[in-house]
């Protein structure tokens, strides 16, 4: 079973009924405390066979944010979001989550957080509905047909609630994970590349939704490999190797990279992307239509690798603005890959 369901299930729980954000009778929500920080945890760190995946890194995002989570795979990005909503335990850092100790008090944190995987989790043979009240029941809601009514209606699932999971486009499938994710009316979403597979319209329809829920004030923390999906985001940090890279706006991020990057335009230019990847100095290498970005912080060293490129006919060769991709990809080839430096198990 995916923890689309079981991040928000806490033995113990009150019978006098959840808060109507996410908190319940008995069980605090961390409302007393100074919490304009939904997220604030430093020093988070994870190791598997004595390499750290994720490597003391400081994570704050502010209640009713969207924060885009971005990275290559293998980053740390699903354990850092495992550790943030009490399904792992970190071996070292400090922190609150929604104004709760995320160490000392994980179940209640639970009690408040949706999370939705990568993997669509829900049952293929059971209906629409019949998912949703299963989530229902494990949450223990009071009034678990109304909050399945909702639900269906707020994702455009009403319709269509008595088709079995298993039949579902992707599209589907991802409205209906994050209508298991809403039941409890969560504050705070973690959401691990939650578009993967899924098509532009699908994609743009749920962005819709997040950001209709970041106005209502619940905090968005989404991992994405789609840079659209980025632009779209209040917020970005950028991990590579378990270490935090870059974080900001998408332009802070761009400016702060202080990149030279030219675009080339022309026929035959494939055949020279190795020879332009290799290039000292030469950060990044990528295609952009019919352009070719090559992008480094050396002007001289960026001029220097194109140099050879200028005889040929028909090139047009010309500084361009630098755009996240460049500055990502960038990013990634100064950073050390911590397998190789720590050494495999």
């Amino acid at each position: 079973m995916s923890e689309v369901h079981t991040a928000g299930r806490a033995p113990g729980r009150s019978q006098a009924g959840p808060h109507p954000l996410g908190g319940s009778a008995g069980v605090p929500d961390g409302r007393g405390a100074d919490n304009a920080l939904s997220i604030d945890v430093r020093g988070l760190t994870k190791r598997y066979g004595g390499r750290a995946v994720v490597d003391a890194i400081d994570l704050q995002v502010a209640r009713g944010r969207i924060c885009g989570f971005l990275g290559p795979n293998g980053s740390g990005k699903t354990t850092t979001i495992r550790m943030l909503c009490g399904l792992l335990e970190p071996d070292a850092g400090e922190g609150q989550c929604l104004g709760l100790d995320f160490r000392r008090e994980a179940a209640a944190i639970k009690r408040q957080v949706g999370y939705m995987t990568q993997k669509f989790g829900l049952y293929d043979d059971l209906s629409i509905r019949q998912n949703l009240d299963f989530i229902a029941r494990l949450f223990e809601l009071p009034q678990r047909r109304e909050a399945v009514d909702r639900s269906l209606e707020r994702l455009g699932l009403a319709s269509r609630q008595q088709q079995l999971a298993g039949s579902l486009s992707g599209g589907w499938k991802q409205r209906l994970a994050l209508a298991a994710c809403l039941l409890h009316e969560p504050r705070l979403l973690l959401l691990d590349e939650p578009t993967a597979g899924v098509d532009p319209r699908a994609r743009r329809e749920f962005w819709d939704e997040i950001h209709g829920l970041a106005d209502q004030g619940i905090t968005v923390l989404v991992s994405t490999h789609y840079m659209d999906e980025a632009e779209r985001c209040h917020e970005l940090v950028y991990i590579a190797y378990g270490h935090i890279l870059a974080r900001g706006s998408e332009q802070q991020i761009i400016e702060q990279s202080a990149l030279e990057v030219w675009a080339l335009q022309g026929e035959g230019l494939a055949a020279w992307l190795p020879q332009l990847k290799a290039a000292s100095g030469v950060l990044s290498v990528a295609a952009f239509g019919n352009a070719v970005h090559v992008a480094g912080q050396d002007p001289a060293l960026v001029q220097a690798a194109i140099a050879p490129l200028r005889a040929l006919p028909g090139l047009r060769c010309e500084r361009s603005q630098a755009n996240l991709e460049d500055v990502l990809i960038s990013l990634i080839a100064r950073a050390p890959d911590n397998f190789v430096a720590q050494g495999a198990p």
